[in-house]
């Protein structure tokens, strides 16, 4: 299998770069998970931070005194650390073979990250970076005072995390409706790197809708600034000079890991629908429109003698969407009336909504303008560990274009070791059975014991089809 190659290397920040002051020990029950011991009700917090939505105006275009802003934000942000304990391979072989599983001596990994407090009974807002694989969370506020945390959701996808500490009446940062923010407008990020307490820097909105892996099925919609966000600030406050949260800080472009003047933000609108989903559902309800596609190119534009210049290209559509009136080869221009300028917007926009919402699609087929109301669906994906990909139902388009009639689709692989181009390869048979739906591998994998190999059958876009017999 071909090697996945990117060309923008992403430097994510906090727990990954600032990892260090490791320290040794054997006992494997040495550090186990330390909880809050008490909890506010989830739905309560769900409404709390609804009702704190500011929708006004993001920044006062003559506003560019940033104290206020500063004071207002600087004790809600705070330091996270995170202590992961690993098994520590003792050769080469075994970490390729077993990586963290190895039956090495255990090691205390300590990373440290930046997170926001969103309400005062002490729920928080970071990256899932800063948090993964945590055994034990302690938060220092701005005031050095700590606490352990519980975490209470995730989500990889878009790199949000919910954690909450048992403390009240908490300095807090209230969401601002990022549609609003507009390039240009004035910027603070703000974070809590390395226990040096809240620290600030300024910019402004340099870009919307940064797409750093263009065509993911990830949602992949970032604020761009040029506000400085170095390492441990990942998780922390980008916020307007109200002092309104606008973006989680999440990922800087760099050769070195440092900060060169591009950092990117998740849009608050994003994180607070993720925080409010956690809450309510105990997971992400992530929505589809049920098309994949590409941002239009010129050659696309001239191919279909348009006269737009930006959009959405639909290369597959899915039943529901294929429903509603959608195909092969229309062009996406507007979304509830906002405008869709490439990939990234649709998914910055769908992201935002839930299963069974309805939204109103404008499109172009053969030069002709058109609409159609689709009804939003349920991104169901799967985690085939055995395997290490991450797994999606596939459009019947989307098999056309391997030659066949089933399979599910590869979103992305979960290891780096497995070298594996997610566009190329799809899985069209576990154990010599036919898998037409992420359902289907779920009861094939269900039904297996623990210690039964498991035989892949992947189709290469070629046609050719391979077996691997996998290990437990």
């Amino acid at each position: 299998m071909k090697k996945l190659s990117s060309l923008l290397l992403v430097s994510i920040l906090g727990g990954a770069i600032t990892l260090g002051s490791y320290k040794l020990f054997i006992e494997e029950n040495n550090h186990s998970p330390i909880l809050a011991t008490e909890q506010t009700n989830q739905k309560q917090a769900a409404t709390f931070i609804a009702n704190k939505y500011a929708t006004g105006t993001a920044n006062s275009s003559i506003n560019t005194d940033f104290t206020e802003a500063a004071d207002k934000t600087v004790h809600a942000v705070v330091h996270v650390k995170n202590v992961a304990v690993v098994n520590n391979a003792r050769s080469m072989f075994e970490q390729y073979y077993f990586g963290n599983q190895s039956s090495g001596p255990k090691k205390a990994l300590q990373g440290t990250g930046s997170g926001v407090i969103i309400t005062p009974d002490g729920y928080i807002v970071t990256n899932n970076h800063v948090i993964d694989g945590a055994s034990e969370l302690e938060v220092t506020l701005n005031n050095n005072l700590s606490y352990k945390a519980e975490v209470i959701g995730t989500d990889p996808q878009s790199d949000i995390a919910l954690i909450k500490v048992d403390a009240q009446n908490l300095d807090y940062i209230p969401f601002a409706d990022s549609d609003n923010v507009k390039i240009g407008d004035w910027a603070l990020a703000v974070g809590n790197p390395f226990n040096l307490t809240s620290t600030v820097t300024a910019g402004i909105i340099s870009a919307k809708g940064r797409d750093l892996n263009e065509g993911d099925s990830r949602m992949q919609s970032f604020i761009q600034t040029d506000a400085a966000i170095n390492p441990g600030n990942s998780g922390g406050a980008l916020v307007n000079t109200n002092g309104e949260l606008i973006g989680i800080n999440t990922a800087i472009t760099s050769q070195t890991g440092s900060y060169i003047g591009y950092g990117f933000a998740v849009p608050s609108n994003n994180a607070k629908k993720i925080v409010e989903d956690i809450l309510e559902y105990g997971d992400v309800q992530q929505a589809i429109l049920g098309i994949t596609g590409g941002t239009l190119n010129p050659e696309t534009v001239q191919k279909n003698d348009l006269s737009i210049s930006q959009g959405v290209y639909i290369n597959s559509v899915s039943e529901g969407a294929e429903k509603a009136g959608l195909r092969k080869g229309d062009m996406i221009t507007e979304v509830d009336g906002v405008n869709i300028r490439k990939f990234s917007d649709l998914n910055s926009y769908i992201s935002t909504k839930r299963p069974g919402n309805k939204v109103t699609i404008n499109y172009f087929r053969n030069g002709e303008e058109r609409q159609a109301e689709v009804k939003l669906t349920k991104y169901e994906t799967y985690n085939l560990n055995i395997v290490g990909v991450e797994i999606t139902n596939a459009t019947k388009d989307y098999l056309n274009v391997f030659k066949a009639n089933y399979g599910v689709r590869i979103v992305r692989p979960l290891s780096p070791r497995l070298n594996i181009d997610k566009n190329e390869w799809i899985i069209t048979a576990i154990d010599n059975q036919k898998v037409t739906s992420v359902n289907d591998v779920k009861k094939i994998m269900n039904s297996k014991s623990k210690d039964e190999n498991t035989k892949i059958t992947f189709k290469h876009i070629s046609g050719n089809e391979e077996n691997y017999v996998f290990r437990p």
